[in-house]
């Protein structure tokens, strides 16, 4: 195995563990163990930004730029939806 697929596997291991975070602490009805998950949850979101950003700076994470009547288009399908 390479860098970039053990940096691959790592970041959908921390996405995926985001989700199970998420849920425990939304679920949680203990305000310390909620605690304990909200901070486990930022914990986890930070490792994944990092992991992020050294995936992007190796250009091993394609990053496309959107033009502004992309958004807007995105931005009037949603409204449209409601």
């Amino acid at each position: 195995m390479n860098d970039q697929i053990l940096l691959n596997n790592y970041l959908l291991l921390l996405k995926s563990t985001v989700e199970v975070y998420v849920h425990g602490t939304l679920e949680s009805s203990n305000e310390e163990i909620r605690c304990l998950l909200k901070e486990c949850l930022n914990d986890t979101i930070n490792m994944q930004g990092s992991t992020y950003d050294v995936m992007v700076d190796y250009g091993w994470y394609d990053v496309e730029n959107l033009q502004s009547i992309d958004i807007k288009n995105v931005y009037d399908k949603l409204q449209n939806q409601e």
